[in-house]
């Protein structure tokens, strides 16, 4: 296992449970898989995953609350897996922390190429790997200031107002897109293919539920909705 991705996966299911697990075994992801929330909490504790896959709607402890309390302890990423798009399901789940979404039924292909997206995308903002050897923005350093906010994107930190500012890997590597190119608007089909890795049309929810949460934390007059287009940074 330790040269595998280690994957959580929370499901009340046995059906999708074991299927989803034999399928993801196949793709070379080594797989703990937990059918409620208190047990998933439990394992993640004591393994540590590379990611996790959380259902909506799973006994003791549901799926949003698991991701909550996963996020108070890590930055590990997390996928959220509802059985509908339903817009509470999707916002409940990304504001408690998820990473992503996927909704059920699934093609098991989908879910892997989600899997390594998230992987990669965490790969280039956490951790040891701070280089990105793919030129995204951070490549070469330096310190940026916008305001009372500074963004190290050598050390890959933030401060606002002299401040620590905690970010998960996806809300950095947004705010790296955004530092990149200050006061430009950066559509929001644009930053689910910079960010999020979709080479395909996504759920444009996801990039609006970030946005808000990074807004909480380096100021709600930082980044600024342009109606129609998308978002930029205030330089």
């Amino acid at each position: 296992m330790a040269d595998q991705t280690h994957v959580l996966f929370v499901e009340d299911d046995d059906v999708i449970r074991e299927a989803t697990q034999l399928a993801l075994e196949r793709d070379g992801f080594a797989v703990t898989a937990m059918p409620d929330g208190l047990s998933g909490l439990e394992s993640f504790r004591a393994n540590r995953p590379d990611i996790a896959l959380l259902d909506v709607m799973v006994p003791g402890l549901d799926g949003v609350s698991l991701c909550r309390r996963i996020r108070d302890e890590s930055t590990v990423p997390v996928i959220m897996l509802s059985a509908r798009a339903d817009s509470i399901d999707v916002v409940l789940g990304l504001e408690a922390g998820a990473d992503d979404y996927v909704t059920k039924p699934f093609d098991g292909a989908v879910l892997v190429a989600r899997i390594r997206a998230v992987l990669r995308r965490f790969g280039h903002a956490s951790g040891g790997d701070r280089t990105d050897e793919s030129g995204a923005p951070g490549a070469g350093g330096g310190l940026l200031t916008f305001g009372e906010l500074e963004i190290d994107t050598e050390g890959m930190e933030v401060r606002r107002a002299g401040q620590p500012v905690a970010l998960t890997p996806t809300e950095m590597r947004l705010l790296l897109e955004f530092s990149s190119a200050p006061g430009t608007v950066l559509s929001r089909d644009k930053l689910l293919e910079r960010v999020w890795d979709y080479g395909w049309g996504g759920d444009t929810r996801v990039v609006d539920v970030h946005v808000q949460r990074l807004r909480t934390k380096i100021g709600q007059d930082r980044i600024e909705t342009v109606r129609g287009f998308g978002y930029k940074l205030k330089a």
